[in-house]
């Protein structure tokens, strides 16, 4: 029967002690404090069923971290789906969640779930609230401690050694948080953990073997650290709070470009934004126009030749004209987008020759204007902006937003940026360089800062990740 009922919504039930537990179903955070946590969190449940009008799916977590499927009905039925011998604990020990609901399934669940349904549902309160937030696990710390960092050169301005070091997940990247307070990884032992700046674990979490690298982010006005699954976004605010799951659809696809995440929908067509632990559809897309990247509840749209568009749920779409830069009047096309900018190449009198301009998201004003390159060339160009929007690359074109100044810098390729120390190409050649300052060249293959955390650089090497020291 299991599989006749579908996924969704993702329901998880995990008990904390003999009086809290919490229901997440969807994503959404259901605490609750009773003195049968499971007979409360099986009567939420069998009552979104009943919304459903079908049986729903549900994972049961105990304490001790082992877990039981189960089959949650509309009448507070429950059913308990086979698992080998050893359950999902590999403990041996016989579940207690099948054992525990069938023997008060038949009287006093039932009885509980009318009168949560006739009663408790029609209050204000809802389930009764938790005495205290739950908190994340306890888990095994990695193996942190200071080394050399000898396979490659460093970056300008730093020593080989680091004060610390952790090893991380194959393929993953690290995040430094925009702040330099935080760093956080992936661990080859399936964990998200974050650091302070000086190597110390502030908090850790279980993650399923297909996240992909941590993300700083803002979601509903606040930061998190998100991680994204094929189906699942997971993000954290911090502090050793548990995580808010958002499902998503097949084939969707969570993109960081702007300051909150936008979900392409893929075969579904059309792109989501995420508030309140759930997707909401942006809407009223123009024809002919693309989603470039979200702020909070916003997405921003662009037509190829303008203008640009903010949507949001439940608002009317906002049209956004970029304003011309002095001597020009038409847009070629708009190139790319991220928090607060958006790029365009402008036409002028000569064919084939565009100017590169930068322009504010929030009112379309000017923000910087790059020297007049061909059209072809300028389409190949990178956009590399600093977090904290002070300097930017721009293909050729170097900007320092502080002074509202540009440099041309012919045959630079930017990479990334740290600090406000630009790292690109030029002729093939690995160099550093900053807006009105001369290219430096790099030893072949030196390594460059994933960020800034507190007084270290933060690279990476053959999965270990090394916090490098000032000289």
């Amino acid at each position: 029967m299991a599989d006749k009922i579908p996924s969704w919504p993702k329901v998880t039930i995990r008990l904390y002690d003999d009086h809290n537990a919490e229901v997440k179903i969807a994503g959404r955070s259901h605490p609750v404090n009773h003195h049968d946590p499971r007979q409360a969190a099986i009567a939420l449940v069998s009552e979104r069923a009943g919304q459903l009008g079908r049986a729903v799916k549900a994972t049961a977590v105990e304490s001790d971290g082992a877990s039981w499927p189960l089959i949650i009905h509309p009448d507070g039925r429950v059913e308990a789906v086979e698992v080998d011998s050893k359950g999902r604990s590999g403990s041996g020990a016989k579940p207690i969640w099948p054992i525990v609901l069938a023997a008060i399934v038949a009287c006093v669940l039932i009885i509980g779930t009318v009168l949560y349904v006739a009663v408790f549902s029609k209050l204000g309160d809802g389930v009764p609230k938790a005495t205290e937030s739950p908190k994340l696990p306890a888990l095994p710390e990695p193996s942190v401690g200071p080394d050399q960092f000898p396979a490659r050169p460093a970056p300008p301005g730093w020593s080989t050694q680091a004060s610390w070091t952790v090893d991380i997940a194959e393929n993953t990247k690290p995040a430094v948080k925009p702040d330099g307070t935080e760093v956080a990884v992936l661990t080859p032992d399936q964990k998200l953990a974050v650091f302070d700046s000086n190597g110390k674990v502030l908090w850790q979490d279980k993650v399923p073997k297909d996240s992909k690298s941590p993300v700083y982010t803002t979601i509903d006005s606040k930061p998190v650290l998100a991680v994204a699954t094929p189906d699942t976004l997971y993000y954290w605010a911090g502090d050793g709070a548990l995580p808010e799951e958002v499902e998503l659809p097949n084939s969707a696809d969570v993109q960081f470009f702007g300051k909150s995440p936008l979900v392409q929908l893929g075969t579904e067509g059309g792109a989501a934004v995420v508030s309140g632990g759930e997707l909401k559809a942006v809407p009223d897309q123009p024809r002919l126009s693309t989603i470039l990247l979200a702020d909070g509840e916003r997405a921003l749209m662009a037509r190829y030749a303008g203008p640009l568009y903010w949507s949001q749920p439940g608002k009317e779409r906002q049209e956004l004209a970029l304003k011309p830069p002095t001597g020009l009047k038409e847009i070629d096309h708009v190139v790319a987008a991220s928090p607060d900018f958006a790029l365009a190449l402008w036409k002028t009198k000569t064919a084939d020759i565009v100017s590169p301009v930068v322009h504010s998201s929030a009112d379309g004003s000017v923000v910087a204007v790059c020297k007049p390159t061909k059209k072809n060339a300028a389409d190949r160009w990178r956009w590399v902006p600093d977090t904290s929007r002070k300097v930017a690359a721009w293909g050729e074109c170097l900007i320092d937003f502080t002074a509202g100044t540009t440099f041309s810098s012919p045959g630079f390729e930017p990479l990334s940026i740290t600090g406000t120390v630009i790292y690109g190409t030029n002729n093939q050649e690995l160099v550093a360089t900053a807006p009105g300052r001369p290219a430096h060249a790099l030893p072949k293959n030196s390594a460059r800062p994933w960020g800034l955390a507190g007084s270290h650089a933060i690279v990476v090497h053959n999965s270990v990740l090394y916090a490098l020291d000032k000289p």
